[in-house]
């Protein structure tokens, strides 16, 4: 499939505006040039800062609100009128989601649909024709991502957790409305990503604040740590929002692409090398608080298809994302 002519990207509404990766997204969206609006579900937009995270420009248009409100979701679609919507809002924590499951289906798949719809809406009305861009996850793969094999877009999906399984969901919702109306609709299925400003309850900067905090242990001090064999494909954030704006501009409707770099990681290496990095002699010590009930053994990505549809390529290694978590000032 060759590439496509871009799109402009004009009005571009980004749901999840204010979490980790809309804080690397809204600046570089306004740097293409675009006019943003940012979705938060606070008055005032907690975004990550701090050194190694994006300043926020004084541009971006922050409407604040709750997806699972009908009236609010229907007001802000009317006002932006976009060409481009970015759906990252989501409940995206798998503890969290597990902890919790009627508000991760709410959220990730209820809002999904009222959005999808008022979108539709619009479009039928003829005051816009958005081009829809949903985050997914390679977690929806599940069980069939065995044996450290590349994933591509047509394995079998087999989602064994509540987030997994309301990101497949969410997927089925967009794609039906892409056959049924011609709302167009395409899904990212974003592999591990990290960087400045992702909360430290996720890996990489867990493992690097766990580390930090162990600079002047003594040799052999305990390191506690989750279950290290678990194969990952890593990226940084930088090079998922690049991605992100690729699909927006030349991503065919319809279809869900894998953002991967195509390389995995075993826990144990990532941790080998914040270890390192952090210049430490610390002992891993599995701590029961935080082994996952269910982890899928190996996600890697086939990035081929993103690749050959625009031109993505990843371009900061795991080595730099540890770097910059390192610089960051703060998680």
């Amino acid at each position: 499939m060759s590439p496509i002519e871009p799109r402009p990207l004009r009005r571009v509404l980004v749901t999840g505006a204010s979490g980790f990766v809309g804080s690397w997204l809204l600046p570089a969206l306004s740097a293409e040039g675009a006019d943003v609006f940012g979705l938060t579900m606070t008055p005032d937009a907690d975004v990550p800062a701090g050194r190694g995270v994006p300043v926020m420009p004084t541009s971006i248009q922050w409407r604040s609100g709750d997806l699972r409100d009908d009236r609010f979701v229907q007001r802000v679609v009317d006002e932006a009128a976009p060409d481009v919507v970015i759906h990252l809002a989501a409940i995206s924590h798998l503890p969290t989601a597990a902890a919790d499951p009627a508000a991760a289906w709410d959220i990730n798949v209820t809002a999904t649909a009222r959005l999808l719809h008022h979108l539709d809406r619009i479009r039928q009305e003829g005051r816009a024709d958005p081009v829809i861009l949903l985050a997914g996850s390679a977690e929806q793969y599940g069980r069939d991502a065995s044996h450290g094999a590349l994933l591509s877009e047509d394995a079998r999906q087999a989602p064994r957790t509540v987030y997994a399984a309301t990101k497949a969901a969410q997927e089925v919702l967009a794609f039906q409305c892409w056959r049924a109306t011609g709302l167009r609709t395409m899904v990212a299925r974003s592999f591990n990503h990290s960087g400045p400003g992702q909360p430290p309850r996720f890996l990489l900067p867990a493992l690097v604040a766990r580390a930090r905090g162990l600079t002047d242990a003594a040799p052999g001090t305990p390191m506690p740590v989750g279950n290290l064999s678990p194969i990952r494909d890593f990226l940084h954030v930088c090079d998922v929002v690049a991605a992100y704006i690729s699909l927006c501009r030349q991503g065919t409707p319809g279809e869900a692409y894998n953002v991967a770099s195509g390389t995995g990681w075993s826990v144990r290496e990532v941790l080998d090398r914040v270890v390192a990095r952090a210049g430490i002699r610390a002992v891993p010590t599995e701590d029961p608080s935080l082994v996952r009930p269910v982890d899928v053994p190996a996600l890697i990505g086939d990035p081929r298809k993103l690749q050959r549809a625009t031109g993505w390529r990843a371009t900061r290694s795991l080595d730099d994302i540890i770097d910059d978590l390192f610089h960051a000032e703060t998680f």
